[in-house]
This record gives C-alpha cells, sequence and structure tokens, in this order.
C-alpha cells in the first residue's frame, strides 16, 4: 500500500510516500517551500518586473501570498483574480476588492496577454510527481491524504478565528477523538472550502482523505518511541504560524488550544500548556490574547507527559517546562505527515492493520 501523504505549513509543505512493504525511515520524503510561499513569491517577481498579475485556480492558504498581493497593488500595479481564487485572501469578496484587486466572474476571465498568470493551489501532484520522477523513484500511489489548517468558510462580520474555533469546537462535541479531525473527500463539510479544494486538486481516482494540520501533527507525535510509552500526553505542535496543544488520553482529546506562534514566547506557553494540563484553560484568554481559543472537555488529575513538535521549537528557548522533543521515525519534520498515513488506518478498517504493521516496525 503507497499513500502519498502532504502536510501544507506556512513555511513548508512537507510530503511522505509511504510504503508498507518498506521501512518508514527509507521511504522518500522532501520537504519543500510552502506553496503559499511559492505563490508569493511569483507575485513579488512581477512586483519587481512592473507586471500585473492574473490569479486563477483554487482556494488556498494565504499568509505570505496575501502580503505579497498586498505589496503589488501598493506599488500600483493591477492585480486581477478569479472569484474561487481570490476566497484565498478573504471570505468576503468586497475585502478582497478594497485590497485593489479586481474580482472577476467565471465569464469575465479571457485573455490577459500582458498579465503573469499566477495558479493558486495548496495540492500540486504535477509538480510532486515531477520531483519523485527526476530522482527515480517509484511516483504510482493508492491514496492521498492532505493536511491543511482550513479557517472555514466564515459569515459576513464574523471573526475567522471565532469561526474557525466554534467549528473545531462542535466537532470535538460531537467526537472527541482525533479522528474526527480527518475527513474522507465525500464527508467534508460545506464551510471547509479550503479542504474541499484541496480535494478538487486531486486528478486521480484513489482515496483522499484531509485533516487538520495540528491534529496531524498530534498523531504522529504519538509515534515517537518516548511517547507512546506515556499516557495521558499533552502533546504542541509549534508551527511557522500557528501553534497548537491536545491534551490526550490515548486518542480522546481531554483539552486544546490554538494559538499564532508570533504571538508566543517561552513564558506564554509554559502559562497555557500548565493550564491546559489542569483543564482551567479558559477559551477567552487565548482569544483574547489573539490567539483561536481553548477547550477543556474533561478535567485531569495525572500530570501529562509533555511532548513537542514542529519547526518553531525555537519558540520554548528558556522554558521551565520539562519537555521531549518528538522525533516520530526519526523525522521531526514528518510528523504531521506519519499521522496522515496512521489516520487513514483510522478511518479504513480495511487498510488498518496493514498501515499500523509498517508503522509499528520502526520502534
Amino acid at each position: 500500500m503507497r499513500i502519498l501523504a502532504v502536510d501544507v505549513g506556512t513555511g513548508t509543505q512537507d510530503i511522505l510516500l509511504f510504503d508498507s512493504s518498506s521501512l518508514v525511515e527509507n521511504c522518500v520524503k522532501m520537504v519543500m517551500p510552502s506553496p503559499t510561499r511559492l505563490v508569493a513569491e511569483c507575485i513579488a517577481a512581477a512586483t519587481r518586473q512592473g507586471r500585473p498579475i492574473l490569479l486563477e485556480g483554487v482556494t488556498m492558504g494565504g499568509g505570505p501570498s496575501k502580503k505579497a498581493l498586498s505589496r503589488h497593488t501598493a506599488a500600483g500595479l493591477a492585480a486581477y483574480a478569479t472569484e474561487e481564487a481570490a476566497l484565498t485572501f478573504h471570505d468576503d469578496l468586497e475585502v478582497v476588492k478594497s485590497m485593489g484587486v479586481t474580482v472577476l466572474s467565471r465569464d469575465e476571465v479571457g485573455p490577459h496577454d500582458k498579465c503573469e498568470v499566477i495558479r493558486l493551489a495548496d495540492l500540486d501532484l504535477t509538480a510532486i510527481m515531477g520531483a519523485l520522477q527526476s530522482f527515480g523513484a517509484d511516483s504510482r500511489f493508492d491514496a492521498v491524504a492532505v493536511a491543511v489548517l482550513d479557517h472555514g468558510f466564515a459569515p459576513k462580520g464574523v471573526s475567522n478565528r471565532l469561526f474557525r474555533f466554534q467549528c473545531l469546537q462542535q466537532l470535538m462535541e460531537k467526537n472527541s477523538s482525533l479522528s474526527a479531525f480527518a475527513h474522507l473527500a465525500a464527508e467534508l463539510p460545506d464551510q471547509l472550502t479550503r479542504m474541499k479544494a484541496v480535494a478538487k486538486s486531486v486528478n486521480a481516482d484513489v482515496p483522499v482523505l484531509l485533516m487538520d494540520t495540528g491534529a496531524a501533527a498530534a498523531l504522529g507525535a504519538l509515534q515517537d518511541p518516548a511517547v507512546s510509552r506515556h499516557n495521558p500526553v499533552l502533546a504542541i505542535n509549534m508551527g511557522n504560524s500557528h501553534a497548537v496543544a491536545f491534551h490526550l488520553d490515548g486518542l480522546q482529546i481531554k483539552g486544546f488550544f490554538e494559538h499564532h506562534t508570533n504571538l508566543l514566547d517561552a513564558k506564554k506557553v509554559d502559562d497555557l500548556a500548565e493550564k491546559l494540563a489542569r483543564g482551567v484553560l479558559a477559551h477567552e484568554e487565548v482569544f483574547e490574547g489573539g490567539g483561536h481559543g481553548a477547550i477543556v472537555i474533561s478535567p485531569s488529575d495525572s500530570q501529562p507527559f509533555l511532548a513537542v513538535t514542529g519547526p518553531r521549537r525555537d519558540v520554548l528557548s528558556g522554558t521551565s517546562l520539562r519537555f521531549h522533543a518528538a522525533v516520530p521515525h526519526g523525522d521531526t519534520m514528518l510528523t504531521g505527515c506519519y499521522g496522515l498515513v496512521k489516520a487513514f488506518g483510522l478511518r479504513m478498517e480495511s487498510w488498518r492493520e496493514e498501515i499500523d504493521g509498517a508503522l509499528a516496525a520502526d520502534f
């Protein structure tokens, strides 16, 4: 069984071609610039050349690309975008227009010979397959799993931070397991427009699974041998953009918080993690501090084992916390990908034994 797992972040896209017939450590892996960074570089190049741009494709993650677009229009250069691509930058197209972008309907998109055409998508299978084939790697796969952080399509006037957290809270109230964050493509809720766009980008007749990046990282961190020996566990993923923490009893979620990494330092993480572990972290404290929020599903009487993963572990320099740097299967940058593979086993019963057996072989 071969699963192409892609964990799409703000800084990098981490790619694993999992093969259950091979040792996990021998599977093909890549850590590449994130799609939004690549789009940002294309926009910046057009800005330097003084060229107008046309953004087409599907809704994807923003961040660096949104900043680059703002710099482009601030320079007095024209920017056009199809409606679906424009939703990358805000759920309200009037806000996108206020950025100086001309939003085009499908009927209005025609030849733009003078424009630099830039395609938006979180998943570029053609590029990934090309990279694999250029090194002689077998690029066949039986399934695709992708992790993104989807804020959801927020109603007009509603904070996307608040809307995302409300959606997550409703999800955890129905099913407080990490597996609830893993959606097969046909099951995706309508508000998860970014995940739906990724599913549409998979031009192959194979099962497709979409998952939130934080939950994928937590599932991956649990595969570190030092972490797997403990229960409960508090797993924190220090991503380039978001810091996400799960207080776990096995796969059951006891508590959760999500914040923006650039608003945190070691002292703040110490405080948030300690309160989450005790089950006393309030949603308002995180939201009012610029994060998405927090939820405590059930309090804990025991001290959890603290595992930290993600590229921004440097934020914890000087922390008072005793934590283990999770390195599942020897690679912290692929933590989310290992979580995606595990999630396929959780959601596809017929594949579970083969996936679990391959993942356990490295222990």
